[in-house]
């Protein structure tokens, strides 16, 4: 399912000439790999960045340091800051983002989640918020979970390309 999933977006990027760029915290480079793994995806994809840190993700990607340190980094708002500032960086038409856990935060615990968001600068201007959610995982050891979110993020911006109008 992950190949064809970069292979559709493959098709949406070099059919509109558009070029994409991520923001990993939890994938740690997954999502990157997943869009690489396409034969010419140098065409559209700019690059990514790993950012494990919270000093990574407020120096590279102008996450706003008050709200990630809270949230130990993880939510909603960080993704959509890690997004944008990959679109800025990367000056990407589309972003991707992740960040949350890969393994159970607490001891015992069935579960793990992390945050996605995805940003649509297509247009110009500054961009806009596409997309952005939550997406729970059990079962899976931490790299299935890592595998999981990453595919599951692309299906969020194949969505989001699928549903915009005039395309």
């Amino acid at each position: 399912m992950s190949e064809a999933a970069a292979e559709r977006l493959k098709h949406w990027c070099t059919g509109q000439r558009w070029t994409v760029a991520t923001a990993e915290s939890v994938t740690v480079g997954r999502l990157q790999a997943l869009i690489g793994s396409v034969s010419g995806s140098s065409a559209y994809f700019l690059g990514g960045l790993t950012a494990y840190g919270l000093e990574q993700k407020v120096g590279l990607l102008q996450v706003g340091r008050a709200h990630a340190e809270q949230v130990d980094c993880v939510s909603a708002t960080v993704a959509v800051e890690m997004a944008a500032g990959a679109a800025r960086l990367f000056g990407a038409d589309l972003a991707l983002a992740t960040t949350g856990y890969a393994e159970p935060v607490e001891p015992g615990a069935a579960g793990c989640h992390m945050y996605f968001a995805v940003w649509d600068g297509r247009g110009g201007g500054a961009g806009r918020l596409a997309r952005v959610g939550r997406i729970d995982s059990s079962g899976r050891d931490r790299e299935g979970t890592q595998a999981h979110y990453a595919a599951a993020v692309l299906e969020q911006l194949l969505a989001h390309l699928a549903a915009s109008p005039g395309l």
